[in-house]
């Protein structure tokens, strides 16, 4: 039996959280749905309300839920479009952090010994020579 790393851990717990959260609510939908059966028609044709030119006819939970996912897919695209000056911010600044890595690359790297990187060995002038007794 191999044990669950950190991740693994985490994984569980969120499909346990996913499970209590969208089994009630989807025995909520379910419920909804068989409560609004009734089949209700809907006009687009502001002119005519006896005999609009269009209109659908449909379950009132169906109606429902379509309007709902749409008020999602609208609230959603709203926050999107409101967000649009911190995204850009965003990628500016990450720009910036990219070009202020290279130019300390850059530094370190004409900063480093005339040798290559990490010589440790010192040239025989600059070494200590051990204490004699």
């Amino acid at each position: 039996m191999t044990s669950a790393g950190p991740s693994g851990g985490a994984s569980t717990l969120r499909k346990i959280v996913a499970a209590i959260i969208l089994v009630p609510l989807a025995v909520v939908i379910i419920a909804f749905a068989v409560a609004n059966r009734q089949i209700v028609t809907v006009s687009l044709d502001p002119f005519s309300g006896g005999e609009p030119a269009a209109a659908v006819t449909l379950p009132l939970f169906v109606l429902i839920i379509v309007l709902l996912m749409l008020g999602v897919l609208v609230g959603g695209i709203a926050a999107w479009l409101g967000q649009g000056k911190w995204r850009r911010s965003a990628r500016s600044l990450e720009r910036e952090a990219g070009e202020l890595r290279t130019q300390l690359r850059t530094l370190r790297h004409a900063a480093e010994p005339a040798g290559h990187p990490g010589d440790s060995t010192l040239p025989p002038r600059l070494q200590l020579k051990p204490p004699t007794a």
